[in-house]
Parts: structure tokens; sequence; C-alpha cells
């Protein structure tokens, strides 16, 4: 994907929901309006809004069957439905973004790229400089919900880390050097299995395509690699954990296919590639490199290779059962999903713009 593209897609779940206040009252509610594809406590994510976030996320020059572009926007859908709720969320603790910090995330987003090819590229996709500010913002925000509801709630102990260490105590002797890495991995073939908690699965190269620019987007923006393995990766093992592969072995990693390889080799820890062949991608972190020979708890790099293993896979857990709780509390009508059903996958025809004044 090219750079520019890559930046575009940060905002690919924040193009909904304009107004982040929390729904209306109970009592209070009224019918859809003729463009609402989903209601929130009262709030609508209109049909407007997620074919904004497509078209920011869809990739240039593909036109994929409509059935498959209705299924990426369904997909688009509950994701917005998630962030409405976070920012609700966010309002009732008086979250905040400062104005600084969004305007270095902003910066940072579009470093390196010229201006005249951003404005371009926004323009191409019937987007402005102010969109792509006001959906970093809302993306941060929720992010922020998340942190604070969870990531501040996860506590490791040392008296985990000692029992981690001895129940695993032979895989911390290692008979050569080698590399502890993640992995997300997206084919454009449907598995026969539910492979992530999501149940996301792209089947052709052009959702594939789109689905990896969409988390790339989203790691870019300071998604939790982790957590984005076990919604959406399609290896049904390494999804299970986070896409967490554990230290692999320098002679294993040199069979693997040559860019996947280079990628690890040559890529510092906290690195996130994305490397695609054939039609499938994946999105590979480097976490940590360690040389051969018995590693113990006196060794700092150790005790934080455990606590970073346990602190992830408690946050999946806490923030799977939030996100839950979050969604079972709240009062959704997924319009869209309920038209899609009723037509038997027609596509919902746009409505009808109000007839000019005489």
């Amino acid at each position: 994907m090219t750079r520019i593209a890559f930046v575009l897609a940060l905002a690919i779940l924040a193009a909904a929901c304009r107004n982040d206040a929390p729904g209306a009252a109970a009592g209070t509610s009224k019918p859809p309006s003729g463009n609402a594809w989903a209601v929130v406590n009262g709030n609508e994510i209109t049909r407007d809004d997620v074919e904004k976030a497509y078209r920011r996320a869809a990739p240039a020059g593909q036109q994929p069957a409509e059935e498959e572009a209705l299924t990426a926007k369904l997909n688009l859908l509950n994701e917005l439905v998630v962030q409405q709720l976070l920012l609700e969320k966010g309002q009732a603790l008086k979250i905040e973004l400062p104005d600084a910090e969004l305007d270095k995330a902003y910066l940072d987003a579009k470093a390196n790229i010229p201006e005249d090819a951003f404005l371009t590229e926004l323009k191409s996709r019937n987007l402005s400089a102010a969109d792509m500010r006001e959906d970093l913002r809302r993306n941060l925000l929720a992010q922020k919900v998340v942190e604070k509801e969870v990531g501040d709630k996860v506590a490791v102990s040392d008296e985990d880390i000692t029992a981690f260490y001895e129940s695993n105590k032979a895989s911390f002797n290692r008979n050569e050097d080698a590399v502890h890495i993640a992995q997300i991995v997206i084919t454009p073939v449907r598995e026969q299995q539910r492979t992530n908690r999501t149940g996301d699965d792209a089947s052709t190269t052009q959702e594939a395509t789109a689905k990896a620019q969409m988390l790339m987007a989203k790691l870019k923006g300071g998604a939790t690699f982790g957590e984005l393995a076990a919604d959406y990766s399609e290896d049904p093992e390494s999804a299970q954990r986070g896409g967490d592969l554990g230290f692999v072995p320098v002679s294993a990693l040199q069979q693997a296919p040559p860019a996947l390889r280079d990628a690890v080799f040559k890529s510092n820890p906290g690195t996130v590639q994305l490397v695609s062949q054939g039609g499938a991608h994946t999105i590979v972190l480097t976490i940590a490199r360690d040389t051969k020979g018995q590693k113990d708890l006196s060794m700092p790099s150790v005790k934080d290779t455990i606590r970073t293993t346990l602190k992830g896979r408690k946050e999946q857990l806490i923030r799977a059962a939030y996100l839950t709780s979050l969604r079972n509390d709240a009062k959704v009508d997924n319009v869209l999903a309920k038209k899609v059903l009723e037509t038997n996958g027609k596509i919902p025809a746009a409505p009808a713009a109000p007839a000019a004044k005489q």
C-alpha cells in the first residue's frame, strides 16, 4: 500500500457518529431516519458515515463485488458501534484529548508526505484535512477509554512472574539464538472453521488487501497488536494467543519465506512489518531478541518478557469482557443488518434526495 493510503486509513473506525453525546433518555426514542444504518443509545450511525469509512479504507483501483463490499461495510458498522459506545463512556468518565496530543498524532500520521500529494489523495477520496483530524480525535479518545478501563486495571505481580518461569523453565534454555515474534495472518481464502473472536475472514484478494490495510491503520493509530490478532488473525492457533509465536529459533526462521524471514531479521524490537505475497498478508511484530543459553529471573529481559506475556493475556480477557458488557448494557439497533436479512442480501438503496422547492 502507498504511504499516503496508509495514513488515510488511520481513521477507518472514526467516521461515524458525529454526535459524541450520550444517547437519548429512556422513553424519548424515535424511529431511525431513512439514512440510518445503526442507532446506538439514540445516536445514529448513518449510511454516509459507513460509506465514508469504507472509501477511506478501500484499496485504490480495486472494485470488489457488491456482496463483498457490503460484507466489509457490515463489519465496519459493527466496529463503529463499539467505537460510539466507547466515546459515550469516555464522556461519562470525563476523558479528554489535549489539543497538543492531537496535533502531534496528526503530524506523525502525515510525516514525510509532501503536502500537495497528501491533499491530492484526500481530494480523490472526497475527504478533507478537517475530516482526518476529527477522525483521528475519535480514534484516540476511544483508545484512551480502553486504556483506562482495561489497561490500567491489569497488574502482574512478582509472584505471577516466578510461577510462570518455574512452569516454563525449559523454554528459557535456548540451544540457539531466537527472536520473539507475533503475527496476524490474512488469506484470500475462507477458512473452514472460525479462526478468531470476531469471525472476520477475508474470502477474496480484494477483501484480504483491504483487511490488511485496515489493521495496519489501527496499529499505526495505537491499537494493541494482541487484541487485533485475537479479533482478526486467520491463523486459528496463534490468534487464540493474540498472535504470539513465542521465541522462534533462528534456524526455523531461516526456513520461512524470504520476505517474511528478512522482515524479522532486519527489524528492531517493537517494529511491525506487513509482508504480502500471492494475495495473502502477514503482519509480523518483532518483540525481542535473545541469545542461546539458560536464562533466569536475575536477567531483566526475562522478567520483562514474562511480564509482557502475562499482561497481554489478562488484557485480552478483560477487554473482551468489558466490550461485551458495554454492548450488552447498550441499546443498539443495527438497521443495515436487518435490511440485508429482509432483502436476502440485496444492497440497500440510498434514500431519495429531498425535492427542490419551487
